[in-house]
């Protein structure tokens, strides 16, 4: 893997819960709802650290919804860091086709796309987003390096990435993921076609991101797992 040359681009952190045989959902791609309280709450606290999340198209078909920040404490935490609210929600979607009638766009949230040519022109007419940023390549797909330096422009230093693990193996590909936020729950979810949090096409071993264990927390039944990703 190349050192990342993109220097103007949010830093980012994955945050997901993962079975113990490291599926983050099973075959049917159901919402991953296995995660206990205290992961829930884990979850709350480090997308309230950032200036938004990212997440797949296809997350949002699962959950048809996002995280909102409810806790009282987080609210006043990101007041006191001159931070809105809520963090900005950026759904990723090359070809811009998502179902408008999900809860997602009633939540009280920043509700940004990142998409194509191709995937705006779905939106010219429709409101939904408060923002569309453009960020293609030349198979109309996501451009990321273009798509991370414009996001640090609009102000998000920091990012959360939610999955799904495409798009996870989409960045680490381009060596724009810096850390990672694991939750191993209690049980096992099998299935060869259920989803990990990086799917893609895969590393070999002599090319694979390496990563630096940061933190352990054991909470119950679950344990967090903080990852720093190392880069040559």
């Amino acid at each position: 893997m190349n050192p990342q040359q993109v220097v103007n681009r949010p830093q980012t952190t994955v945050i997901l819960a993962m079975s113990a045989d490291g599926k983050i959902s099973d075959e049917m791609r159901s919402p991953a709802r296995f995660g206990s309280e205290q992961d829930k709450l884990h979850l709350e606290k480090q997308v309230a650290q950032m200036d938004g999340v990212l997440f797949g198209a296809g997350t949002l078909n699962a959950y048809q919804t996002t995280i909102k920040i409810t806790s009282p404490e987080l609210l006043e935490y990101r007041k006191q860091q001159k931070k809105p609210p809520q963090p900005i929600q950026i759904v990723v979607s090359a070809s811009g086709n998502i179902n408008l009638n999900y809860r997602f766009f009633k939540q009280s949230v920043p509700h940004w796309l990142l998409t194509t040519n191709q995937g705006k022109q779905l939106w010219n007419n429709t409101e939904g987003f408060e923002n569309i940023i453009i960020a293609d390549n030349n198979d109309h797909q996501i451009d990321w390096l273009t798509a991370f330096e414009q996001l640090q422009k609009l102000g998000l230093n920091k990012l959360g990435i939610l999955g799904g693990g495409q798009l996870v193996a989409s960045l680490l590909k381009e060596n724009l993921i810096d850390q990672f936020w694991l939750t191993i729950c209690p049980l096992i979810l099998s299935g060869k076609n259920s989803p990990t949090p990086a799917d893609g096409e895969g590393f070999l071993s002599a090319v694979a991101p390496r990563l630096q264990l940061l933190e352990v927390k054991t909470i119950g039944q679950e344990v967090f797992l903080h990852y720093q990703v190392l880069t040559d």
